[in-house]
Order: C-alpha cells, then sequence, then structure tokens
C-alpha cells in the first residue's frame, strides 16, 4: 500500500485539471475554462452558466476546445503555460445603420497560453460581456512561410431538452430556421449555417451563436452535427461544398475570427451588438456620404430584371411619390432596350432626384445574369467604379457569390475597399451572412442570405410559412446585421401569399436593412389607404436604439425602433388563427403621447385606422387577424 498511493498519486495529478474563471462585468454570464495541469497533456474545454435569481444556469456544457494546422496540431496534446490578468473592455462607437446609433459594451478579456507536443505556441483569448461570449485562437509566434489552418476542435454542446431554431446549411443561407426538439428525430444529424439559436430546456435563457470579425486570414465556418446530435462543431469549408480551397493559408501571426455566443433573455438576443462590438472598427475616413434609404425595387413583381427602360422608368416615378431616395436598377441593365439605354435611366433618375442604384454579379458561380465579369479584379474593380461615379450611381448590388472559403471572403473585403474609395454604397446578395463588416465598412448597407420575399417568385412554399418565418428571423438572422429581405409586398407575384395587409406594412418595421428594399409594383403602393402610405413615406431604415416588446419564435414579435424623438412600433402575428398582441409602453420616457396605429381590418387586405393617447405604463391590445400585424407611430 505504501508503494501504491504515491503511484496513484502521481497518475491522478497528470490529469488534474485547473478551472479558470472569467465573469462578465454585470455579473450574470460565467465562462469556466478547463485547463490540464501545467505538467499534464490534456484536451481544452469550456463551459457557459447564466446567473438567474442568484442561481447559476448552465447554458454550454462542457464544450471542446482546439485548432489544427499542417503542420502542427493543438487539440489533445496541450500543455498550459499561464492565463493573463483579467483586462476591461470598454468601447463606444458609431454605427452608420443597424438596431442603434450609438453602440456601448463592457467586457473582461483574459488571455490563455499554450504549448503543444512540439513546444510551439497557441494563445486563447476570452472575452465575457454582458450580453454575451467571444473566443478566438491566436499563434503569436512569427513565420513567414505559408501556414495552412485545416479545422478546429471547436464543438458547441447544446444542453439536453433544448429547443434549437437553426437554418441548414447552405451557400446563400436562404433557408427557413425550423424548431427543433434536441430528443426528436428532427433534429437529425447535419450541417447547418449561422447563426444558431437556442433556448435552454426549461428556464427563461436564450443562446444565439454565430461569429465575427472575418478578415482575409480567415474563411468563414458552418455548425455540423453529423458526429453526434447535440454536439455542433464548427467546420471550415471543404472540398465537398464544391469548391477546391479548404481552410486557411496564412503566415504567422496569426488569429481566427471571433467565435460568438449571444446569451440572456429573449430581449438581450435581439437588441445585443455582439457582433459589431467585437469587429474591427471604422476603416474609413470619411462616412458622410454614406446615407441609408428606403429603394423602390423592380424585380419582384416583374421576376425579371432591369431590361426594358420604361419598366424603370416607373419606379423612379415610384420613388418620388414615396419619397423613397434610391432605385436599384437590376440585372440586364446591360442590354436595356424599349427606349432607352443605362445611360439615360441613370439620368432620368437623377433629373427627378433619386439617386440610382445598379446590379452586378460576382462572376464566381453563376454566370448567366448579366454583367457577370466587371468586379473580379482590382482594375476591372477601378475600371467599373470610375465609370459609375462619373455617370452618378451611388452604389452596388452584388450578387452570387461562390461559397464561405477564403477567397470569397477576400473577395467580399476587396469590395467594400475599392467601392468605399469611390463613394459607392454596397449590398451583397446570394451571399454570407453578415460578420461584422458593416462596423468596419461602414459602405456596407445590408446583405440578404436570408429566404427573403422574392421565394414568392421561385415557390409555392412561403405562401403558408411566411408567417412563422418572419416572427423567426427578428430572433436569429436579423440579430446579426441588416437583412435585405425585399419586404412589404401587397400583391402577388408568381405565388400567393396570405399575410395580411398589415403585417406586410409592419415588415417595414420589424426588418432592419440600411438599404430597404420595397419590393411591390407601383400600384400596389400608390393605391394604398392615406394613413399606410404616408407610413411608408416616412418610416426610416436606420435606427437610434430598438427594443423587444414581446414574442417567441415563429408565434409572434412586437419591436419598437426610435427614431429622433419618434418610436416606431410593429407587431407580427406568426400564426394562423387570430391573436391578440400587447404592446407595454414601458420603455418610454414620462409624458403624453399620440400612437397612430395601423393594423388589420376586417380583411386580410385591408387596414384599420385609430390614434391612441399613451402615457409611460399604458398597455394596447392590438387583436390581428390569423397572419396578421400591425405599424405604428409613437410621437
Amino acid at each position: 500500500m505504501k508503494r501504491t498511493i504515491p503511484f496513484l498519486f502521481f497518475i491522478l495529478s497528470s490529469f488534474i485539471i485547473n478551472a479558470q474563471e472569467i465573469i462578465s462585468p454585470n455579473g450574470k454570464i460565467k465562462v469556466i475554462l478547463n485547463v490540464p495541469d501545467k505538467n499534464a497533456v490534456h484536451h481544452l474545454s469550456f463551459n457557459v452558466s447564466y446567473k438567474i435569481e442568484n442561481k447559476f444556469v448552465e447554458v454550454l456544457p462542457d464544450s471542446k476546445l482546439g485548432i489544427n494546422r499542417t503542420d502542427e496540431q493543438f487539440t489533445d496534446n496541450l500543455h498550459f503555460v499561464a492565463a493573463s490578468k483579467s483586462v476591461s473592455v470598454h468601447d463606444t462607437y458609431k454605427m452608420v445603420c443597424g438596431k442603434r446609433q450609438l453602440c456601448e459594451n463592457s467586457g473582461t478579456e483574459k488571455t490563455f497560453s499554450f504549448q503543444n507536443s512540439n513546444q510551439q505556441p497557441m494563445n486563447i483569448v476570452f472575452r465575457v460581456y454582458n450580453d454575451g461570449v467571444a473566443f478566438r485562437y491566436v499563434f503569436p509566434n512569427h513565420l513567414d512561410s505559408k501556414v495552412a489552418i485545416i479545422n478546429e476542435a471547436t464543438t458547441y454542446v447544446l444542453p439536453d431538452n433544448t429547443s434549437s431554431w437553426m437554418q441548414p446549411y447552405d451557400i446563400s443561407y436562404e433557408k427557413f430556421f425550423p424548431l427543433n426538439k434536441m430528443d426528436s428525430t428532427s433534429n437529425k444529424e447535419q450541417e447547418w449555417g449561422f447563426p444558431a439559436l437556442y433556448k435552454v430546456n426549461d428556464q427563461p435563457v436564450w443562446a444565439l451563436i454565430s461569429e465575427a470579425n472575418i478578415t482575409e486570414n480567415n474563411c468563414a465556418a458552418k455548425l455540423s452535427n453529423l458526429k453526434k446530435t447535440n454536439q455542433y462543431q464548427v467546420t471550415y469549408p471543404s472540398a465537398r461544398d464544391n469548391f477546391q480551397q479548404t481552410g486557411v493559408k496564412t503566415t504567422l501571426p496569426w488569429n481566427s475570427h471571433w467565435h460568438t455566443l449571444i446569451i440572456g433573455k429573449l430581449s438581450d438576443i435581439v437588441e445585443s451588438t455582439l457582433i459589431s462590438d467585437v469587429s474591427d472598427p471604422n476603416q474609413l475616413k470619411d462616412t458622410e456620404w454614406i446615407k441609408p434609404g428606403a429603394v423602390s425595387w423592380i424585380y419582384w413583381a416583374n421576376n425579371h430584371g432591369s431590361k426594358d427602360y420604361k419598366k424603370v422608368v416607373e419606379y423612379v416615378d415610384l420613388g418620388v411619390e414615396m419619397n423613397w431616395p434610391y432605385v436599384l436598377i437590376d440585372w440586364e441593365w446591360d442590354v436595356m432596350n424599349n427606349g432607352g439605354n443605362i445611360t439615360d435611366a441613370v439620368n432620368y433618375a437623377k433629373s427627378k432626384g433619386i439617386k440610382p442604384l445598379m446590379w452586378y454579379n460576382s462572376g464566381t458561380i453563376w454566370l448567366d445574369p448579366t454583367p457577370n465579369d466587371r468586379l473580379l479584379t482590382a482594375e476591372k474593380r477601378a475600371k467599373e467604379f470610375s465609370w459609375l461615379n462619373k455617370i452618378g450611381v451611388y452604389g452596388i448590388k452584388v450578387d452570387f457569390f461562390a461559397g464561405d472559403q477564403q477567397d470569397m471572403m477576400t473577395y467580399y473585403i476587396d469590395i467594400l475597399k475599392d467601392a468605399a474609395k469611390y463613394h459607392l454604397l454596397v449590398n451583397f446578395h446570394g451571399a454570407t451572412v453578415p460578420r461584422g463588416w458593416a462596423r468596419t465598412f461602414p459602405n456596407l448597407m445590408t446583405t440578404e442570405a436570408v429566404y427573403g420575399a422574392e421565394w414568392y417568385n421561385n415557390n409555392e412554399v412561403l405562401t403558408d410559412k411566411a408567417a412563422v418565418h418572419n416572427t423567426t428571423l427578428p430572433f436569429t438572422r436579423n440579430v446579426i446585421g441588416s437583412m435585405d429581405y425585399t419586404p412589404v409586398t401587397f400583391s402577388d407575384s408568381q405565388h400567393p401569399h396570405i399575410t395580411s395587409y398589415a403585417h406586410e406594412l409592419a415588415l417595414s418595421v420589424v426588418f432592419e436593412s440600411g438599404l430597404q428594399h420595397f419590393a411591390d409594383r407601383p400600384s400596389a403602393y400608390e393605391s394604398l389607404p392615406a394613413e399606410p402610405k404616408e407610413f411608408l413615406k416616412q418610416v426610416p431604415v436606420a435606427w437610434d436604439d430598438t427594443k423587444l416588446i414581446d414574442g417567441y419564435p415563429g408565434g409572434k414579435v412586437i419591436i419598437a425602433r426610435k427614431k429622433g424623438n419618434k418610436w416606431y412600433i410593429a407587431g407580427l402575428n406568426g400564426k394562423n388563427v387570430p391573436q391578440t398582441l400587447l404592446v407595454k409602453f414601458d420603455f418610454i420616457d414620462k409624458g403624453d403621447y399620440s400612437f397612430q396605429l395601423i393594423k388589420d381590418g376586417k380583411d386580410v387586405k385591408s387596414f384599420s385606422s385609430e390614434i391612441i393617447k399613451i402615457k409611460k405604463g399604458s398597455i394596447v391590445k392590438i387583436e390581428c387577424l390569423p397572419n396578421g400585424g400591425f405599424a405604428g407611430m409613437l410621437k
């Protein structure tokens, strides 16, 4: 026995784990990093908890960390070297567009240093904010020759009995976010796109997983639970995504993007700016020329581009009628006919005081829609952007990108940088989801990456699913950045929709986008009753503040957004049965207010309007039709 005890102690001590704790400034979020003892070799893991009524609830059970290069592995062969002192992080900055103009965040940062079995260094930097967690990998040593980062061991383990809303992975991020139960067959093993929302079993705690601050030295990632249902591994683009490049090729030092978890109540999720908080600050010296605004859009009602000059003229005139500053001239403008060419169309728009935007094919995946090869190189972009400046175009919409690999990330950033030199706004379509670029390059006004209204042109699925989908997007896709859904369609395009007119009007507030493309035909807007028509003439697209009043993914949502001294408030019924939505005015200052309410009328194609006197604490009950909604302005 005397010989056995020291031997057992030696074995056990080699696996001793040091729990390194980091807590958010407000004390609500706690991260524990489980690191091996300095003399031990072990894999790394972390877990996250959230405080409810003086008790911490587990949000993320023990989840593995690690990353690999072709020349070195940093997963199961790590020695803990040191942990830095905790450092306070506090940042304030302004956004040109988004859910909030003035953003402020507070966090605690700590760096953990490791070596692998070859004595090669790797750091993991953790930040714990008041509304979430961010972490990234760093290779601090210098190496001029290229190395390849090929994969991560990073795995998010979801708690038992968790409900999740995740979209199956698609390179254009145009899928639904269906509700899945952890114990159901619907949560089958597959690959999933960011962001990923989940609710912690029976607790009032939510988390949204995503990533931020992608640079030219990163690829974007997805989640894979192919190995186990409740374990979601961060996965880089691979050859089976039909593209050649995998992982990241870079010199050292190098750092990964930020892996992010927004955590808290549903309101914390919706109102969070964590994605931009951890992204690089604005790189543009001058931003005065960047103006968010509403856009008249030609494609949806016609299921075609801008080949017809006379159609373009109609949408310019619509912009004048509705007080919308922009018109988008979509694909096929390079073969425009029927009375004029692209220069004529641009000149007509300018003569009416409307700023033209123009569509481009990225030239990387689908070459049929034209023009399709004008942006692929710096030389081509300089030539094209110089021409756009000459004729008087204010921005570009770039479509059909080829995936999330590193070369595409570089291409996105190169477009943003070069467009800024020529004072051109940018809208990415058929693209990856936002990952913080709107802070770094404020000329990025919006991104599609959503199953939006244009899908009424493609198949009949959205007809029955739109209301559920529309009440899920504010808690998922739109949390992480501006979303070009192309909303507010009253008439039918190729396939009908059954959401009410008031539901469609509400989308102008519920969905945030720096360029808000209103998609319906001119006659649909021109024939609106006075109240909703005037509402669409005035509704802003960039906001000073955003509040979630009430909601649940797929069921309902009520959002209030502030611009100046006015609050715009809108709600959606996601159910196919009537529902009463309650607006609690506890978010306003003391005083007397007037609430101009536009809601469902007797049927889905009619409105009802009224003016209600409001004080702080007032509660207004609004009866909504099946798939209905409301919109209003408080002043």
